[in-house]
């Protein structure tokens, strides 16, 4: 029996071949696969899929000349499945066959592709011709002049390690708070999407762009918002106490068509599950987020079939802003003209 303490004679040149051996997991070839696979695990048919990836390549190619190197089609595939699945990224790295740093590396590089196209795919207040914006969604409860349904939302995600008491919100939930604007065919139109979880709707829009172009007058038409927000000229909120008649009708309307944007959340965080809670930095969270809005918005151009819809109603906001002046003189003749008959 040879003796544990005396080391055998080693074979340098076998030792040497067994550290270079190296052993490669196969890759999934994922666009030969049908179209509802790829949709479960993607959220894409195959037409979207290579449409996504032309206008992407250009940033995600690796120019490594490794054997190895993931090519661009894999990469896209790899974030896809990350956005879809909303797992952690080991679990998403495993099915792709790839390790966790691999699918992080990924996700990080779609991400601030897909932020190079934000502009591109999300426009306020939208593709279309604003008289054809309004139309639509006067056609859903007959109120006038509509441009724009606006709603904050709260995509939870761990407590970050700085500033982490600002990413509470009132549900005692750290998060950052999204605000949506979105157009009757659940097209968003507006994202803001870097504000701690702490900081209430009204802030958020008080305090963005958007605002100071509506109330300069640089775009010509009304937002329709739920009584987290002070109702202004531009941004009209229900009453908080109907009168029967009129004012009943009016927020009858204004509810149904309100509940357009209620609805694009719904199917924003269904088609990407990784928004019900995100593992990683704000900053991260920030560039996630709005690399899967601009897929929504991708998603819902290309006609992609709608996932199973799942809407978390919102509760009502405690913290009431006061309604200004001229905002209510704009609601009441809104009221009287159009459902005071």
């Amino acid at each position: 029996m040879a003796c544990p303490f005396i080391q055998e004679p080693v074979d340098e040149e076998a030792a040497l071949n067994l550290r270079r051996e190296r052993m490669v997991r196969p890759r999934l070839d994922v666009l030969s696969f049908p179209e509802d696979f790829l949709f479960e695990r993607y959220r894409f048919s195959l037409q979207s899929i290579t449409y996504i990836h032309t206008l992407l390549h250009p940033y995600i190619t690796n120019l490594t000349r490794r054997g190895r190197a993931l090519t661009s089609e894999q990469i896209l595939c790899m974030a896809l499945r990350f956005f879809a699945n909303g797992s952690f990224l080991y679990n998403t790295g495993d099915a792709e066959h790839v390790s966790k740093a691999t699918e992080c590396r990924a996700v990080s590089k779609v991400c601030l592709a897909l932020k190079q196209f934000l502009q591109v795919f999300v426009k306020f207040p939208g593709h279309k011709p604003v008289r054809a914006v309004k139309e639509e969604f006067h056609r859903i409860a007959g109120f006038p002049n509509v441009i724009g349904c606006i709603d904050g939302t709260h995509i939870p995600i761990i407590a970050p390690s700085q500033n982490e008491a600002d990413y509470v919100n009132r549900k005692s939930i750290h998060s950052i708070n999204v605000q949506i604007i979105c157009d009757a065919a659940h097209i968003i139109t507006n994202v803001e999407a870097k504000w701690p979880g702490s900081v209430h709707d009204s802030r958020i829009y008080c305090e963005s762009s958007l605002s100071n172009r509506m109330g300069q007058g640089e775009i010509d038409g009304l937002l329709l918002g739920d009584r987290g927000y002070p109702c202004q000229p531009t941004l009209i909120t229900p009453y908080p106490e109907p009168e029967p008649g009129p004012q009943q009708h009016f927020n009858v309307a204004h509810n149904r068509t309100r509940f357009r944007v209620e609805m694009t959340i719904g199917l924003l965080k269904s088609r990407f599950q990784c928004l019900r809670h995100l593992r990683v930095t704000p900053e991260r969270a920030c560039d996630i987020i709005v690399a899967c809005v601009v897929l929504h918005n991708i998603a819902i151009i290309r006609g992609e079939q709608h996932p199973a819809l799942q809407i978390q109603y919102p509760e009502e906001d405690l913290i009431h802003h006061g309604d200004f002046q001229d905002g209510r003189v704009v609601r009441d003749l809104i009221c009287r003209n159009v459902f005071g008959h």
